[in-house]
């Protein structure tokens, strides 16, 4: 029964890559921020400078504090003393994107007593770069927490379930608090299964989980113990006019970032995905 396999197991590993672009073209990504072209320039029309100096079109400018006031002022032509055009400088980088994604998956079901069910799940996932001072692509990150069911987007994100947490939760973050993705995850699972009814008009299990997982913005910051933990219960219903429907109670034991105590608890509505 695909709906509720009793005994079996899957074993994946993938890959996906892209061609090595910085191998060939030249291009010092690197040092880039010190390029003349890569520097910012002053588009507007001509004015005065915080420091109370001309402000002309096609200046290097810098951005800086003067008597308290932040603002912008020439350097003229000097552009090794100009600020960094981070625009310029990512869209030079992301110009062609390079990176290697490999995922690892095991999943396990093996029959404990009569129609109870035990279900193992261990996952993990690694996006790197080949040329480190490019750095790695915003895109195609790992986004953990929540109910794992993904949302339209068009940055090749994969969206990774862990119950007891909000959406996303469990994902580093930037300076402002916005998720931007993780290059690294692991995850693990333990549910316990028992079907009401597996009819071919409906199927219906209950379910017990426990779950555990982290993810990390760089491999250097990877620690495979130090992971959020989560327990609890729902339930799995399918009907073939609507697909699999479920609902999920899940307590998430740790805090989540930014927080100082346990998360507590989270609901999760399952739609049209087998877990």
């Amino acid at each position: 029964n695909p709906i509720f396999p009793t005994y079996g197991s899957e074993f994946s590993i993938s890959a996906k890559v892209t061609p090595p672009y910085s191998l060939f073209n030249g291009v010092d990504y690197g040092d880039l921020q010190n390029q003349k072209e890569y520097k910012s320039r002053y588009t507007g029309v001509a004015t005065s400078g915080v420091d109370g100096q001309p402000l002309n079109p096609g200046d290097y400018v810098k951005t800086t504090t003067i008597n308290g006031q932040t603002g912008t002022v020439s350097v003229g032509s000097d552009f090794a003393n100009a600020d960094t055009d981070q625009g310029k400088v990512d869209q030079k980088k992301y110009n062609w994107l390079e990176y290697y994604k490999v995922k690892f998956k095991a999943d396990w079901y093996t029959k404990i007593y009569g129609k109870l069910v035990l279900r193992t799940l261990t996952e993990f996932g690694f996006l790197g770069a080949y040329d480190q001072s490019r750095g790695v692509v915003p895109f195609e990150r790992f986004y953990l927490g929540g109910d794992g069911m993904a949302n339209y987007s068009m940055d090749g994100r994969e969206t990774i379930q862990l119950r007891g947490y909000k959406n996303n939760a469990l994902t580093p973050v930037n300076a402002n608090g916005d998720p931007i993705g993780a290059t690294i995850y692991n995850k693990f699972s333990m549910e316990l299964r028992y079907p009401i009814t597996l009819k071919s008009s409906a199927s219906i299990y209950a379910l017990a989980f426990l779950e555990a997982g982290s993810s990390y913005p760089t491999f250097k910051d990877y620690n495979p113990f130090d992971l959020s933990r989560s327990a609890g219960v729902g339930l799995r219903v399918f009907m073939p006019a609507f697909g699999l429907l479920g609902i999920d109670w899940g307590y998430g034991f740790d805090p989540q970032p930014g927080e100082t105590k346990a998360h507590g608890k989270e609901i999760h509505f399952i739609i049209g995905q087998q877990f």
